[in-house]
């Protein structure tokens, strides 16, 4: 499982936009590089990430070879009530992570 770290509000005023901000840790090898040997790298790449808030999502984006390594995403969504954002990312060879923040809606 790789590393992710998260900044979001703990708590939050109803109807307030809130500013979620997300870094996975990745390689992101793009697949257009080749060894000394002049063998091909396989390419690596975190491929998606999701939000959801309380199971309706929220976020979405698509990525490609040429998003950096450890890619960084903010986005931003309005706290409606009191539950859980759950983010996922997945990608290549088999590659997933999820995280859980908690939001208190005052």
């Amino acid at each position: 499982m790789a590393r992710a770290l998260i900044n979001a509000p703990a708590k939050a005023a109803r109807g307030a936009v809130i500013e979620i901000k997300t870094l996975v840790s990745h390689i992101m090898e793009t697949g257009f590089r080749y060894t000394q040997t002049g063998e091909p790298v396989p390419r690596d790449i975190v491929t998606d990430f999701t939000a959801t808030y309380n199971g309706e999502e929220v976020f979405r984006a698509r990525l490609y070879p040429a998003i950096a390594a450890n890619p960084y995403l903010t986005f931003h969504t309005v706290a409606t009530e009191t539950g859980t954002i759950d983010l996922k990312w997945t990608g290549d060879n088999g590659f997933e992570t999820t995280e859980r923040i908690r939001i208190t809606v005052e």
